[in-house]
């Protein structure tokens, strides 16, 4: 048996055939360094990874230069992450063998890893001018400059990775992250791509297309990937995380948070999983666990500027608005350049009716990233809710760039319309957009239009087709999935003001411009009678904080002679069986509103002396009608309603009561009573 004999095994990849000759030799000679040191090669190569590092450790204490020793325990160590017990290893390789450009590459690999990125670009350098030809050394650094952020850099390394090497497929999976990066995603997705070609069961080219799929939003193809890497890789944390973001765009919060929580069960101390996971748990309302995940995320990684604004977001929800400005402020001073949490501070600031400084912060978000669509549009809320239209209405332009908009923008080949070319002779779409009230509150527009000399065409939602038919100004209205004919120009409903440069002098609230059918309007008003004062009251809208318990009513229905008639429709009704003692409350028959959205509730609002509402559409379709209405609104208003004032200019007849503290509505229908109550008994 002989050293050469186990060399030639090693060469032809018989690895238990060396292994046998080298221990038989080392019966002979205990401390036959060539053997020991090739025979923790074949141990390595036989997945005997521990026994391999033994017997380099046996070398390593009777030879402390033995470079070779040092060399592949360094890299056996690299293989099992314990990149801070290869750096001494790594240290004596490179002393020893100061030729060998793999000695400080392996070197930079662990400082990478280790995060000493300075170190690391040293050592690929160092490779780089040992050996300008060696594809990994350009690869490995393009890979280290991706980790700080220089990502025009990285990719002239990885690009000459490639020409020196065109099957390193690290160096297209590592350029595929970096144009991920840059937001060049189709390019991203070519090199993840090649990537996967050349290496099919490479999880993390997969994961790498999947994060650029997700950021292209197409979120169905990214999540096929990721099931694709869990496929090959179950226990990769990275593709459990990145399989949960790409569920919370999708909204599925149940799902992303059960992919976080895989993710921390496969890497405890994954600081983003955590934090995410408070995401989608505040997503669903969790707001109390939320806490506690963002809690963890900053223990594990206290400069965590985004668990920190996270942390704000949920305190924010609780209404503990004190807390998560403290929590956004923390953000910024970790990460001064941070547009989301400035933008997120001023939504605190905004809660806590500090509208300056709101706007402040807003700005700051803007400076920093002017496309940021959601600072944009926060400031724009805020201006017009301050009353500031010619710079609100701008901005609020910005809601077409939302991911979360309930509307999105529609796309026609007729060009957009906002005011600054003659309408004389044309034809002009105006088409509804977001809610039911809005459309209500804002075709009053169409008029204005029409006057312009235009034919307009209004597309509008289907439920108020009938509601709107006799709308002045309107040539033809079309329900919204209705083929549309041919026109000029087209424009969003809620673009008009901005089209009309809108100002609190120039807002167009001739009252009414809604009607109610004559012939409905008498058959309810021979079904309520003459008798009593009648308030149509409705206590609940489609937001949580828009509605109240309809226990609040019942001052008002203990005043002499008031009779209060439900205008709601839907699950509110089951409010209605279970009243106070005492408390009584109209309805209107299962038929009421069956036939058309409103338009029963038009006509019973035409026989009401007074209609109380909270903040839904019911209060834009009173206000449009012209009826005397009283609109309850909490401590935030919506933008709508503006800030302060008992009046609405854009609705002469409405008068509005405010929360004077939040979620305090107790106050708010005391005055309502009080005031009623006056005025009856001076009738």
């Amino acid at each position: 048996m002989s050293i050469e004999k186990a060399q030639l095994s090693l060469a032809n990849n018989d690895f238990e055939e060396a292994k046998k000759i080298l221990r038989s030799l080392l019966l002979r000679d205990k401390v036959n360094k060539d053997a020991m040191y090739l025979l923790s090669i074949a141990e390595a190569e036989l997945g005997n990874v521990e026994e391999a590092l033994n017997g380099l450790s046996r070398i390593i204490a009777t030879d402390p230069q033995h470079a070779a020793a040092h060399y592949t325990k360094a890299k056996l160590l690299i293989r099992l992450n314990r990149h801070f017990d290869a750096l001494p290893h790594h240290n004596r390789a490179v002393k020893h063998l100061a030729s060998s450009p793999w000695a400080f590459i392996n070197r930079g690999i662990s400082n990478a890893a280790l995060k000493n990125f300075t170190a690391a670009i040293n050592d690929f350098d160092m490779a780089i001018k040992l050996d300008p030809t060696l594809s990994a050394a350009f690869g490995n650094k393009g890979n280290a400059l991706f980790e700080i952020k220089l990502f025009e850099q990285s990719i002239e390394f990885l690009d000459k990775a490639i020409e020196l090497d065109s099957f390193n497929v690290d160096a297209f999976l590592g350029k595929s992250a970096c144009l991920t990066k840059l937001k060049r995603l189709e390019e991203a997705l070519i090199y993840a791509e090649r990537a996967i070609e050349l290496k099919p069961d490479y999880a993390e080219a997969w994961s790498s297309r999947g994060n650029a799929l997700n950021d292209l939003k197409r979120h169905e193809e990214a999540l096929a990937c990721y099931k694709r890497v869990i496929e090959l890789k179950p226990d990769y944390a990275e593709a459990w995380y990145n399989r949960g973001v790409t569920l919370g765009d999708f909204k599925r919060h149940e799902e992303a948070l059960a992919s976080y929580d895989r993710a921390i069960e496969l890497k405890p101390d994954y600081a983003a999983a955590w934090s995410n996971r408070g995401v989608a748990l505040n997503d669903l309302k969790r707001h109390e666990e939320a806490l506690a995940s963002y809690k963890r995320a900053i223990e594990l990684k206290p400069d965590y500027a985004e668990a920190w604004s996270n942390r704000g977001n949920a305190l924010n929800d609780l209404w503990r608005h004190e807390e998560a400005l403290a929590s956004y402020d923390r953000a910024i001073v970790l990460k001064p350049e941070y547009a989301e949490a400035w933008s997120n501070r001023g939504n605190a600031l905004n809660d806590l009716r500090r509208h300056e400084e709101a706007l402040a912060s807003y700005d700051r978000a803007i400076e920093l990233q002017p496309d940021y669509a959601v600072a944009n549009w926060n400031k724009s809320l805020d201006l017009l809710r301050l009353g500031d239209f010619e710079r609100g209405w701008k901005l609020y332009e910005w809601r077409w760039r939302l991911d979360n908009l309930t509307s999105p923008q529609r796309h026609f080949t007729p060009p957009l319309w906002l005011g600054e070319v003659p309408l004389e002779g044309k034809t002009i779409l105006i088409h509804a957009e977001q809610g039911l009230g809005d459309t209500i509150k804002f075709c009053r527009y169409i008029k204005l239009v029409q006057q312009l000399g235009s034919e307009v065409i209004f597309e509008v939602q289907a439920p108020l087709a009938s509601l709107l038919s006799q709308l002045d100004g309107v040539a033809r209205l079309i329900p919204r999935g209705t083929a549309l004919p041919a026109f000029d120009y087209q424009c969003p409903l809620l673009s008009l003001p901005l089209a009309f440069k809108t100002n609190l002098v120039s807002i167009p609230a001739s009252i009414p411009y809604l009607s109610a059918e004559a012939d409905r309007v008498k058959q309810w008003k021979d079904h309520l009678g003459d008798h009593g004062y009648k308030i149509g009251i409705c206590w609940q809208g489609t937001q949580k904080d828009r509605s109240v318990s309809i226990t609040f009513f019942q001052a008002l229905s203990q005043i002499p002679s008031v009779r209060l008639v439900s205008l709601l429709k839907g699950d509110g009704e089951r409010d209605l069986d279970s009243l106070p003692d005492g408390m009584r409350i109209e309805t209107l028959g299962s038929g009421f509103d069956s036939s058309g959205a409103f338009l029963d509730t038009a006509a019973v609002m035409k026989c009401c002396d007074l209609v109380i509402t909270i903040d839904t559409s019911v209060a834009h379709l009173a206000g449009a009608l012209g009826v005397r209405t009283w609109v309850a609104l909490k401590f935030i208003p919506d933008w709508r309603w503006m800030l302060d004032r008992s009046d609405s200019p854009w609705y002469p007849t409405m008068r509005l009561f405010r929360q004077k503290q939040r979620d305090e509505w107790q106050s708010v229908f005391d005055e309502m009573s009080l005031t009623l109550r006056s005025e009856l008994n001076q009738c």
